[in-house]
């Protein structure tokens, strides 16, 4: 089931988090429900039309990162219901103030992916080049001879061995670099969460990305965030901080 791939596919977006925060939840109406789902905490709410099931997308959320969460939705109606990123909000409270917090899109993600894919291979560029021109000098040497004698030499056997492993380590370096921007380029399809016409009976999901809320001095730090779905308005209030805190 594609809801249930979701958070495992997160670690190809997040990398590997050092220990960091966790979440909770609270149920704020009647029709909610936190719980817990394979040792994490959940929320489930229920509108007249749609079920929307969050969970947080790792067991623990990076310190001052983006917290994702994984987002289940389900049309309980007998019609066509419209899911919009668009129309997701996040509000963090903090001092008595509400502070909006930014939904990180798909079409974002992309975008800061191929910022980083130009990145990668701009190194990639620098590092292929200083390795051709080490293989270009690698046939030349010096010798000294037992009188004391000096000279240089050059070997073109030498110097075709080392362009030839610096060509084989060019090659792979690039090769490399575009198979890891295919795969990140591929778990941002798949994972993150985009506008949807839910059908009757249809379940749909994916990773919601948020901008990190406002460091509190080390306290909790508490947001809501409203998934609509159709004329469903699901609120979701969401405590996160160190755990033992």
């Amino acid at each position: 089931m594609r809801i249930l791939v979701l958070a495992a596919a997160c670690a190809a977006l997040t990398g590997c988090m050092t220990a960091g925060e966790t979440v909770s939840f609270k149920a704020s109406n009647p029709q909610q429900q936190a719980l817990m789902r394979d040792g994490q905490p959940a929320l489930v709410s229920r509108q007249k039309n749609s079920l929307v099931l969050v969970r947080p997308a790792s067991r623990q959320l990076q310190a001052n990162g983006r917290p994702v969460f994984v987002v289940g939705i389900n049309n309980l109606s007998r019609q066509p219901v419209e899911f919009r990123v668009g129309q997701v909000e996040a509000v963090q409270h903090a001092a008595g103030s509400d502070f909006d917090m930014k939904i990180v899109t798909y079409e974002m993600l992309v975008q800061e992916e191929k910022n980083r894919q130009v990145a990668a291979a701009l190194l990639t560029g620098v590092a292929a080049g200083a390795n051709a021109y080490g293989a270009s000098r690698a046939g030349y040497g010096t010798y000294t001879t037992p009188s004391g004698r000096t000279g240089s030499f050059y070997s073109p056997t030498a110097a075709a061995i080392a362009q030839g492993n610096a060509a084989a380590q060019n090659d792979a370096m690039i090769s490399t670099t575009i198979e890891a921007g295919q795969r990140n380029m591929a778990v941002l399809e798949q994972a993150v969460i985009k506008d949807n016409t839910l059908l009757p009976g249809e379940w749909y999901g994916g990773q919601l990305h948020l901008a990190p809320p406002t460091d509190q001095g080390g306290a909790q730090k508490t947001y809501t965030v409203v998934i609509t779905v159709g004329s469903d308005r699901h609120v979701i209030d969401v405590a996160q901080g160190v755990p033992g805190a």
